[in-house]
């Protein structure tokens, strides 16, 4: 964390706009031109101090900030500069591919590759019986070594025989198209918030009860479930993106109906 002192700007004690406000400017010229994602602004005491207000109008100027995406806050460590958001397209496509379209090195660390037996739950989410062999894959997915979401994909054990005799794959669609011809046609999700349990905390480096975006995605080929997914990604990385069509009218851009990020 750096010095209050360093940050250059006054506040005009004649003027008509809030103290708040003129420090909200100022805090805010001081992030985009001296700071980078991540960094961590100086405490409120400090600022305070430095510009002779009250913490509640230091806390005023942050909390309009934080209102904006353009500070975040963390309970305990202190008020940080918000990280870009990359925006999660709903599509079809690898997740190695969609990190490296944004400049960005993917890599992932295999959690768990077995064979289970289906829970109730997964037995009504895969349309299959209670306890039919089940391949489950879980994975921590990153991007430039940050951690960035949790994966767990199920497929039916029948629809994929032996693949747990090997080494996991890097690429689970790319396997599922190429050894399997199960190649993904069209898919659901339900996306939902959610706060972050101990081990996903953990996983993800945040803090416990930390939102989370919770999407749970069916993919089919034909009218058949092959893989149902659960991923949990990182609030403060992602924000979710969904292009808007009214039906019968032929939009400008070339959106497809089906976008989501798949493993």
């Amino acid at each position: 964390m750096h010095n209050a002192e360093g940050i250059s700007g006054e506040l005009d004690r004649t003027s008509r706009t809030a103290m708040y406000v003129q420090l909200r400017e100022i805090l805010r010229s001081h992030i985009t031109t001296k700071l980078t994602p991540g960094a961590a602004l100086p405490s409120e005491r400090d600022l305070s101090l430095r510009f002779g207000v009250a913490r509640m109008t230091v806390r005023q100027a942050i909390d309009a900030l934080v209102a904006e995406g353009v500070l975040d806050r963390i309970v305990g460590l202190g008020t940080f500069v918000s990280r870009p958001k990359l925006d999660l397209q709903m599509k079809l496509t690898s997740y190695s591919e969609e990190m490296q379209r944004r400049g960005m090195v993917p890599d992932a660390r295999v959690l768990s590759f077995e064979l289970i037996g289906a829970s109730a739950y997964l037995a009504r989410e895969m349309q299959i019986d209670e306890g039919t062999p089940v391949v489950r894959f879980r994975r921590l997915l990153l991007a430039d070594q940050e951690p960035m979401s949790v994966d767990e994909n199920y497929i039916v054990a029948s629809r994929v025989p032996g693949i747990v005799d090997g080494p996991p794959p890097a690429s689970l669609y790319q396997v599922l198209s190429e050894r399997y011809g199960l190649i993904m046609e069209w898919g659901e999700d339900t996306i939902e918030a959610t706060a972050a349990s101990p081990s996903t905390a953990r996983l993800l480096n945040v803090e416990m009860g930390s939102p989370l975006l919770k999407i749970q995605r069916h993919a089919y080929v034909a009218k058949s479930v092959v893989d149902y997914s659960v991923s949990y990604y990182r609030a403060d990385r992602y924000k979710l993106w969904v292009p808007l069509q009214r039906p019968g009218v032929r939009s400008p851009r070339r959106y497809s109906s089906q976008r989501f990020q798949a493993p």
